[in-house]
């Protein structure tokens, strides 16, 4: 017999709501698996489930730590064991809810990578060499080292290429060898898996109204207030608020096939629209260049578009390899970015076509050229 359900899928699927249903009728407890939702303060911008409806179903690993503190895979693996035990004493049904892929392998497959610090001056290193060189360069490292884990790895994947880097130059070991030995090993519980998949553009679509309801619920000041808290965030409550942020800032809007960005360019006064792909790792560097900038256009409204959501858009401006920027005003490309540029390079181009931004950039501006001049 079974004993653990398992529900996953990407954000904004339905897995919170689905899984305070379920729970109800099977008699379970909910597992959180969300390398986010474990931090106190963080309630609207990692859309935890509500107070209210943890009181209709029992949720655990949840809203329990500082965003302070630091917490590793393993403790979450050793954290989730004990709670699955306890909940089976009582004679409950443990479901663990979430997309944390490496929270949920973790649980049932068990975590074989070694707990190694993060070694900031090789990543820097790395991500330097990948901006000046390519990240074909970096790439051919990790062949050097890890050819198995490169043949997996697209060198666009840059922070996996990077990873498998670091391990092995930590430990003198392989990714690759790592995985295999974790793959040797049985599973470690008999589950039910369940995963929730919407179309496409029914999920962009939700994810749109989810950051439209959290700006309603107070986001901007849930940011606030972690910024004016805290100095010393942990590496993911950092990362967590750096998506909090870009939500508040930017509202960014996917765009989810051809025929939308079609109507957009001509119903709206001027669009950036970041063109990227999954694949690529510079294009999430781009982007949140991109956000650093955008507030000051409060005329600009910011949208992104995915090769495999509108290829023929991509076909239609000559855009073959990303991350490309561009605004349209009147349904016409003003500007084009290609590559990663600096937010001073964006903020310096886009004024040239929309005045002078705010006082807060200039800062910012000014305060990267004096770094890059030391």
């Amino acid at each position: 017999m079974k004993n653990l359900i398992v529900l996953t899928g990407p954000t904004a699927v339905g897995k919170t709501e689905l899984s305070l249903k379920l729970a109800q009728k099977i008699e379970a407890e909910i597992i959180s698996a969300d390398s986010m939702q474990i931090y106190q303060e963080m309630d609207i911008g990692t859309a935890k489930a509500s107070k209210a409806e943890r009181k209709q179903v029992k949720h655990h690993l949840i809203d329990f730590l500082s965003p302070e503190a630091d917490y590793s895979v393993s403790q979450f693996q050793d954290d989730c064991d004990r709670v699955i035990t306890e909940i089976k004493a009582e004679g409950k049904i443990p479901m663990l809810v979430g997309g944390t892929h490496l929270y949920l392998r973790a649980v049932l497959e068990g975590f074989m990578l070694p707990e190694i610090e993060p070694d900031y001056q090789l990543r820097d290193s790395l991500e330097k060499m990948a901006a000046a060189e390519g990240t074909e360069k970096v790439h051919q490292i990790l062949a050097e080292k890890d050819p198995k884990t490169a043949e997996k790895l697209h060198p666009n994947d840059l922070r996996r290429v990077i990873r498998a880097v670091e391990i092995y130059e930590q430990t003198g070991k392989t990714k690759s060898f790592y995985k295999k030995k974790q793959q040797e090993r049985p599973p470690r519980y008999s589950a039910y898996k369940f995963a929730l998949i919407r179309s496409r553009e029914n999920l962009y679509q939700r994810i749109n109204q989810r950051v439209d309801l959290m700006m309603k619920a107070g986001l901007l000041e849930e940011v606030k207030t972690l910024i004016e808290r805290h100095h010393n965030l942990s590496d993911t409550a950092r990362q967590a608020l750096e998506i909090m942020s870009k939500n508040t800032k930017s509202e960014k809007k996917l765009i989810s096939n051809g025929e939308e960005f079609d109507r957009l360019i001509k119903e709206k006064d001027a669009i950036f629209v970041l063109f990227s792909n999954d694949s690529c790792g510079y294009c999430q560097i781009a982007e949140k260049n991109i956000n650093q900038v955008i507030d000051s256009f409060p005329q600009l409204d910011l949208y992104q578009l995915k090769l495999t959501d509108a290829p023929e858009i991509f076909e239609r401006y000559g855009i073959n390899s990303v991350p490309v920027s561009k605004v349209f005003k009147d349904g016409e490309a003003v500007y084009t970015g290609f590559g990663v540029r600096s937010p001073n390079d964006i903020y310096y181009q886009l004024k040239s076509y929309f005045g002078s931004g705010n006082s807060y950039f200039q800062e910012l501006a000014a305060q990267e050229s004096a770094d890059n001049e030391e």
